[in-house]
């Protein structure tokens, strides 16, 4: 039997710190998995479910609440999804009435920075996972420097990066 609230604080996490659709994926998978509330049978079935149902793709958290918890599960896991959205509507008129005031642009521009600052750290530990060699250092430098150009779409470098791992690592 899991616990309700926690459910519902795990869900609303992943929720609030994904960019929506599948993106709340990893941080679920790890929570419920890890606490034997759902397996690797749940997580395909709730997405195959939010795959065929009409609507936005990050429904398939509801159809994961419904096989983990039933109906309340389903209520519980709906409500963590919906709420972040919520949030971004008082916020967003809070910083519009404090946005010219000289502490609310340093907050700002503090929390750009930090937020840039994880960028590394994400990026090392992306690397570090598959080891470091001198192919993937040229494989992510070169991205890098592509990107730094802006003469070509994200899409297409992850893709070209994606065809050389591929053809290096085989």
């Amino acid at each position: 039997m899991i616990d309700p609230f926690a459910f519902f604080l795990l869900v609303l996490k992943a929720s609030l710190f994904s960019s929506g659709g599948q993106g709340n994926l990893p941080s679920l998978h790890e929570d419920l998995v890890g606490r034997g509330w759902a397996g690797n049978q749940d997580f395909a079935q709730a997405l195959a479910v939010g795959q065929l149902a009409p609507g936005p793709t990050g429904l398939w958290t509801v159809a994961l609440g419904y096989f983990v918890a039933g109906i309340t599960g389903a209520g519980l896991a709906a409500a963590a999804i919906i709420l972040p959205p919520l949030l971004v509507l008082p916020l967003a008129r809070v910083h519009g009435r404090f946005s010219e005031n000289t502490a609310a642009r340093g907050f700002m521009r503090g929390l750009g920075l930090a937020v840039a600052a994880t960028v590394p750290v994400i990026v090392l530990r992306v690397v570090g996972s598959y080891g470091y060699d001198l192919a993937g250092a040229l494989i992510a430098v070169g991205s890098f420097a592509v990107l730094l150009t802006r003469r070509f779409p994200p899409i297409a470098v992850l893709g070209t990066g994606a065809a050389i791992g591929a053809l290096v690592y085989r």
